[in-house]
């Protein structure tokens, strides 16, 4: 009987990591779904195991007990990634896009969008004095100034790619590492290390929350 409370637990934690939303901080949605299924399928595993056994006593192996202790505290503590340490440590370097967004106006690019076209467009006056309106959380990669990035991925964070486009921060401020940000203002071309970059001059900078869906296929 106890297995099959196991069981059932932790089909009730992947059906609760869908309804509560926490995948979002870890998967990508089109996932979601498979998650879910997988979740009532083996809360009915576990109920018919619990039906099966109702009056039986069975000794339980530590690792079943274990996993139990793992699941209620995953239901108990929220997942915190902190998204700036994941980019840091991940090469630069974007899937391919699912669609071609180019044809968008400048001002409805998502913040990855702009990152694929400057990257496959090597003539960065190409877009100056494009508006931009994005959102992402401030990435400091080394020695380099901070940038403001999003996380792109294929599936969930173990294939995590960081996107980030330069930013010309106000002399007055300091931007704070992970903390996510939306931006409204304009491309400026400038010589950077040599070389001319397409980077974002702010208008407006205003502090945000986590967005409830935080990665960018």
């Amino acid at each position: 009987m106890t297995r099959g409370l196991l069981i059932a637990l932790w089909g009730w934690l992947l059906v609760w990591s869908v309804l509560s939303r926490r995948l979002d901080l870890l998967l990508r949605g089109v996932f979601h779904g498979l998650v879910g299924v997988s979740g009532v399928a083996l809360i009915v595993v576990g109920i018919a195991v619990i039906t099966r056994n109702i009056k039986q006593r069975e000794p339980v192996p530590w690792p079943w007990l274990a996993g139990g202790l793992m699941a209620i505290l995953v239901l108990l503590v929220p997942p915190n990634p902190s998204f700036s340490d994941l980019a840091a440590t991940r090469p630069q370097g974007l899937p391919e896009p699912l669609e071609l967004a180019f044809v968008l106006p400048p001002e409805q690019r998502t913040l990855t969008e702009w990152v694929r076209l400057l990257r496959s467009q090597p003539d960065p006056d190409l877009v100056d004095g494009n508006p931009v309106n994005i959102s992402g959380f401030v990435l400091k990669l080394g020695e380099s100034p901070a940038q403001i990035a999003r996380l792109t991925v294929r599936c969930c964070l173990a294939d995590a790619t960081p996107a980030g486009l330069p930013v010309a921060w106000p002399k007055d401020m300091e931007p704070k590492v992970n903390q996510w940000l939306a931006i409204e203002g304009r491309m400026r071309v400038e010589s950077r290390d040599g070389q001319r970059v397409a980077v974002v001059v702010p208008e407006t900078i205003e502090p945000i929350e986590r967005p409830l869906r935080p990665l960018e296929p």
